[in-house]
């Protein structure tokens, strides 16, 4: 008796240490379904601009008109609150925006969008916190592109002094002019 407990104790215990390592590699496996992102855009003199944001993938879904609805607030991302910091002060849309910490949200319609620069950070994406922590609201230029883009993309292409922002997804891009203030 005391062998055949012995044996199943030996069997179990090797079957054990076989199935581990293919248990942990199923969890390493599987990526996060809308993963960490940052994009960011350098000043002359070394001042920045950074965006961290998660990028949700499209997963076959109707975006805009659909997963994001027109006409209400979205929090540009997923997941956690996607955050804007400055090392400079900036103006967008001809609003001065101090050096510091922000969190962005947009509101997107078929013809153009809204961005909103809060002044609440820390939060979860949603729901959003409200407009009397809103610093600033500045319209966005919209554009259809002309490839679908799978994952939402922000991205920046510098000018000198100046950081244009934009942001992909589906078949539109909207975009928007960030000035470093001299």
């Amino acid at each position: 008796m005391r062998n055949s407990v012995a044996a199943s104790s030996a069997l179990f215990a090797a079957l054990l240490l076989v199935a581990l390592p293919a248990i942990a590699q199923q969890k390493k496996a599987k990526p996060p379904l809308s993963p960490p992102a940052k994009a960011g855009c350098q000043f002359a003199g070394g001042k920045t601009i950074t965006v961290n944001y998660s990028s949700p993938r499209m997963r076959g879904r109707k975006i805009y008109g659909g997963l994001v609805p027109f006409d209400k607030v979205w929090r540009l991302g997923a997941n956690k609150a996607t955050t804007f910091d400055a090392t400079t002060d900036v103006t967008i849309e001809g609003k001065r925006i101090p050096a510091g910490n922000y969190t962005l949200f947009t509101i997107p319609t078929p013809e153009s969008w809204t961005l909103i620069i809060s002044k609440k950070t820390g939060e979860w994406g949603i729901p959003y916190p409200g407009e009397q922590y809103d610093f600033a609201r500045v319209p966005m230029s919209v554009s259809p592109l002309s490839k679908t883009i799978q994952d939402l993309t922000i991205s920046f292409a510098p000018h000198g002094n100046v950081c244009t922002m934009h942001v992909d997804w589906e078949r539109t891009r909207a975009s928007v002019e960030i000035h470093m203030m001299k």
